[in-house]
């Protein structure tokens, strides 16, 4: 609406001067970029790749569990904690996990984060990691020196006997927008 009101207001001030002000010629004519045969404009295609390096694993270290029941660990892209049900301590020495995108400088980057994985045990046991997420901003762009950095975490969901030690993979897709 903001967009309509102001080009509204436009063309009054347009047609209150006309009259008075001679009209002026105009070059209109513009590129036709639907007219490009690859579908973008050569100088818009990358030419670096892009690149994923993980700085710092994701870890909760170690989880206490006391009593039966489902519990949740939350570990967030600031490093805040918070714990629920049967879950009474975070390690201390847990850590986000932090990521760097290099490429080309000044691109917008597309990041994509699954929303849950599941982690299996050495011993043969699964919890899940959910609600995976990062500090991103909502449009990511890789600085003047072609990087971007960027920490993510979790939210771990226990439930029953889980003792031992857990392992997965968190697959992160990163490619030029």
């Amino acid at each position: 609406m903001l967009g309509r009101t102001f080009a509204l207001a436009a063309l009054a001030l347009t047609g209150a001067l006309g009259p008075a002000a001679p009209a002026l010629p105009q070059d209109v004519s513009a590129p036709c970029r639907l007219c490009e045969t690859s579908g973008r404009v050569d100088d818009e295609k990358p030419r670096a790749p892009v690149r994923l390096e993980m700085e710092t694993r994701l870890d909760f270290d170690r989880v206490v569990v006391a009593g039966v029941g489902e519990g949740r660990a939350e570990l967030g892209p600031d490093g805040a904690r918070s714990i629920s049900g049967s879950i009474t301590a975070i390690s201390d020495r847990a850590m986000v996990g932090e990521v760097v995108i290099r490429g080309e400088p000044g691109r917008l980057v597309r990041v994509e984060l699954p929303k849950r994985i599941e982690l299996t045990g050495l011993a043969g046991g699964s919890i899940k990691l959910e609600s995976i997420r990062s500090d991103l901003p909502d449009m990511p762009r890789l600085d003047g020196n072609g990087r971007l950095s960027f920490r993510f975490g979790g939210s771990l969901r226990i439930s029953g006997d889980v003792d031992g030690e857990y392992r997965g993979d968190v697959p992160i897709g990163v490619d030029y927008f």
